[in-house]
């Protein structure tokens, strides 16, 4: 009777959980037609279900643990669950409602749940017994009190106004708090010892030996997310979240080992396998999102990442392998376990795989109507589930009843004629299932294109047949920073939409939409009425000036009432999905090709081709240098028979070497003769970046005067944003300011390495190239391999200085003489070796430098040949960055 009150007992609290799951599947079907629905599928999914989970298993594994019953027993968990139950229900009802008092009331009963399960969990591991894994229970202390705090951040969210700044900080620790903090530390609690139970793997003497390690890591890293938020420090966030994840390769570091003893393969094990990896992405995706946003609302937005992946592929998953692990458990009699066991691994392995090559599917840019299939085939595994864990109830308490009782026959010699027919089915192979869960997926996406062709390019706008209505649609569109506003425009299909689009910005923007309707480029200031045409259905507009469209200038009209078979309605998946239909890389259509189809880097370039002249003179004797600094624009050739587009200083690029000494003054006049906003950042002066580096505009001109008072080889550059792509098309240079010892020497070069990022032919450079910091074309003085074809001058036994600055924008450099050996290095304004350095007889064989970083080395050549001198990045020696010093 005993046994059959636990087992009733499990049931009918798990019930609950299978409710909220229920909950969480109408929520992400019909979330088309549900307010705030992407809060909703998250919070039933994580505050219902999860939640839920984690408060009956924890308590399982306590019991377990520590060999007693918690204080109140059955009792005070179902007050527990009750509270928690209703607090979930009241916040999600108040969210609906927008009723504040209910919120409010919702999650004070959450956090009462949560505090009373942390003083049970702490009360019970203090009663117990000493045992190897009692004080795992410790993480689920912990873990409840973070998920009070979690309550409490969402609450103090929730009564803040949307452009409140605080909000931002708030919601990146409520994220933080709750998934690492309450889910997660959960967890690492619970995987140390359920991990090799599920995969009946060998137990070790030393398993679980760091878990006190891992504890306090997890906990500290959470601890300093909050502080981090509290002190309005955001790289605190991205420490405490890398601390976090520390924690974590400690548990799965043991958890390989423990996964290649595994007695079998079961769903259980798959999909908490599964999960724990996506965790890991999820954490991992965190720590470089945060750390590398450069303010709160830019965390915020790199966070909305990491819902899917960590809802779907770590906090389901795992849940769902947890149970298909434990409710066989509470079959209790061996057949009855078995049978429950083989109902819930049914194509196990077909399950796992399509629910995790869904989720990567989903992640990719593809279009929308791809993701809606997509997000039905994993959400239908995940039913699927649930099917199966119904009936592996039914079935499990079937076969007890039929079971004869325990004593009556030997356990793994005697098998029941059920249970020998259901083992004698043949079973489908692993391979089988993994190719059919591919097919899945693929039908999946061929499905979701062959509805919305359009959105995966395959189709062209304007092919909708909508009628006319007559009726014009007129809408305001300004700009803010590197933005429209406002940048979802809504249009009554059959409309005609006229844009009155006012460039409120500081740089030159235009307005083009993806039927090719574009405005001219307009400084700031100026304004054009766009007729755009009769809007059948939805589709983009972009800035095409160079680089706008990349920092996030994008809009989207939306044709309201237009057909959308198939595919989101929301602004921001149509956002995603039409980009993909007319993105452009500058002012070219990706449709005409990259230069870099024609790159070839052993051709040479056409005779009478003339190299930037490398060799530089010495500092000129005036102290005050008064210097013209034309910004032209121009087709020019960057390898044989690849031109590009480029915006140059004094038209050049790299543009004019100026040198001088300390103490110098530089009078620069910058003068604007390009199409676009350009400005000038010199890093040899020290001074108020605010007037002299401001974006002027064409024709127009400023003056940068700054002294010279630290010796270096210094950068100079475009800053007007997006400043990686005006660097990479040909904006920058070098100043040479000489430190007051320095001795003379027979030959002195300038190697200034820079990046190409190939638009199409005779385009200028491509945005999303720089992105992703893979150059085309890495080169010395702005032309790839030039010193190679026509190789620098010297003679044997002469002292040459190479001045060398690594303008980037993104890759490092490592020079090198191929040969020869360096005397003297000097660095970012130091010596670090100088003629042989104290035993007269050092040297150095490469001039490290990043990004903006420069200095010279000096060597003398022994002996007449030719010396190629390259980048020993070799990857980017073999894209161009090498020469030759040829020496007679």
């Amino acid at each position: 009777m005993r046994g059959l009150e636990r087992r009733t007992w499990y049931i009918i609290t798990n019930s609950v959980l299978g409710l909220w799951m229920l909950a969480a599947v109408v929520a992400v079907t019909a979330h088309r037609f549900l307010p705030h629905s992407t809060w909703l599928m998250v919070h039933v999914t994580m505050l219902g279900a999860v939640s839920t989970a984690i408060l009956i298993w924890s308590q399982h594994f306590a019991d377990t643990l520590t060999r007693r019953q918690a204080p109140g027993g059955r009792v005070s968990l179902g007050i527990r669950l009750g509270l928690h139950t209703l607090g979930a229900a009241l916040v999600v009802a108040g969210i609906l409602g927008d009723v504040m008092p209910v919120i409010l009331a919702g999650a004070v009963l959450v956090a009462a749940a949560a505090l009373t399960h942390a003083a049970t969990m702490t009360l019970q591991l203090r009663g117990a017994l000493t045992s190897r894994f009692g004080p795992l229970v410790r993480f689920y202390a912990v873990s409840a009190l973070w998920l009070a705090v979690g309550v409490g951040l969402g609450f103090w969210m929730s009564q803040l106004p949307s452009d409140d700044p605080m909000r931002a900080r708030l919601f990146v620790a409520h994220v933080a708090v709750n998934l690492l903090g309450w889910v997660g530390t959960t967890v690492l609690g619970t995987v140390i010892l359920f991990w090799p139970t599920v995969l009946h793997a060998r137990m070790r003497p030393t398993d679980g030996r760091h878990a006190p390690l891992v504890l306090t890591a997890a906990m500290f890293g959470v601890i300093l997310v909050v502080a981090g938020v509290g002190a309005d420090a955001l790289p605190f966030v991205a420490i405490g979240a890398a601390l976090w994840l520390g924690a974590l390769g400690l548990v799965l570091f043991a958890g390989i080992r423990q996964m290649r003893d595994a007695a079998r393969l079961s769903y259980a094990g798959l999909s908490i396998g599964a999960a724990l990896c996506w965790l890991a992405v999820s954490v991992g995706f965190l720590v470089v999102g945060v750390g590398t946003s450069d303010g709160w609302a830019m965390a915020v937005d790199r966070l909305a990442w990491i819902v899917q992946p960590f809802i779907a592929g770590f906090a389901v998953q795992i849940v769902l392998g947890a149970l298909s692990y434990l409710l066989p458990v509470i079959m209790g009699r061996p057949h009855a376990r078995k049978t429950c066991e083989t109902e819930l691994d049914r194509a196990a392995v077909f399950r796992m795989a399509t629910i995790n090559i869904g989720i990567v599917a989903y992640l990719l840019p593809v279009p929308s109507a791809v993701k809606v299939l997509l997000s039905f085939v994993v959400l239908g595994v995940f039913i699927a589930f649930l099917v199966l864990a119904v009936r592996a109830v039914l079935a499990g308490l079937r076969e007890r009843k039929a079971e004869p009782a325990p004593a009556a026959h030997t356990p793994g010699v005697q098998l029941r004629v059920g249970e020998a027919k259901q083992q004698a089915k043949p079973r489908r192979t692993l391979s089988g299932q993994l190719v059919t869960a591919a097919s899945v997926v693929l039908l999946a996406v061929a499905g979701g294109i062959a509805i919305d062709p359009a959105a995966a390019g395959i189709n062209t706008l304007g092919n909708s047949q909508v009628a006319e209505t007559g009726h014009t649609t007129k809408i305001d569109v300004s700009v803010d920073g590197m933005r429209f506003v406002p940048d979802v425009l809504e249009v009554p299909a059959g409309d005609r939409l006229v844009v009155e689009f006012s460039n409120t910005g500081t740089d030159v923007h235009d307005l083009t939409f993806a039927n090719g309707v574009s405005s001219e480029r307009l400084a700031p200031g100026e304004s054009e009425t766009v007729d755009v045409g009769v809007i059948s259905e939805d589709m983009q507009g972009w800035c095409s000036v160079t680089g706008h469209r990349a920092m996030g200038m994008e809009l989207s009209v939306v044709a309201v009432g237009a057909a959308k078979e198939g595919s989101e309605s929301e602004a921001g998946a149509s956002a995603a999905s039409g980009s993909e239909t007319a993105h452009e890389h500058g002012n070219q259509s990706t449709d005409a090709g990259s230069a870099a189809d024609d790159l070839d880097f052993h051709l040479t370039p056409d005779a009478g081709f003339v190299p930037y002249d490398a060799e530089l003179d010495p500092a000129p004797a005036a102290e005050v240098h008064e210097i013209t600094l034309p910004v032209t624009e121009k087709e020019v050739e960057v390898a044989p028979g690849v031109t590009q587009t480029l915006w140059m200083f004094d038209g050049t690029a790299p543009g004019p070497v100026l040198r001088g000494s300390v103490g110098d003054v530089f009078d620069v006049t910058l003068v604007n003769n390009g199409t676009m906003g350009h400005s000038i950042d010199f890093h040899a002066g020290a001074l108020a970046p605010d007037e002299p580096m401001r974006t002027i505009m064409p024709g127009e001109s400023l003056d940068y005067t700054f002294t010279a008072t630290r010796a270096g080889i210094w950068m100079y550059h475009c800053s007007t944003m997006p400043m990686s792509s005006h660097i990479a098309n040909g904006m920058f240079g070098a100043v040479l300011i000489d430190p007051p010892d320095l001795a003379p020497v027979d030959h002195e070069f300038v190697l200034v390495q820079s990046e190409f990022y190939l638009g199409a032919e005779g385009s200028t450079v491509d945005p999303d190239a720089v992105a992703t910091q893979l150059p085309d074309i890495v080169a010395f003085n702005g032309y790839a391999n030039q010193y190679r074809d026509v190789p620098l001058e010297v003679k044997a036994g002469e002292t040459v200085r190479f001045w060398v600055l690594d303008a980037g924008p993104n890759v490092s450099s490592s020079f090198h003489v191929v040969g020869g050996q360096f005397h003297t290095v000097w660095k970012e304004g130091d010596y670090s070796l100088k003629n042989g350095g104290s035993t007269g007889v050092g040297g150095s064989q490469a001039l490290d430098l990043a990004p903006a970083q420069g200095g010279f080395v000096e060597l003398t050549f022994p002996e007449a040949g030719n010396y190629s001198f390259i980048s020993h990045i070799m990857s980017d020696a073999e894209k161009g960055a090498t020469g030759i010093v040829h020496v007679s």
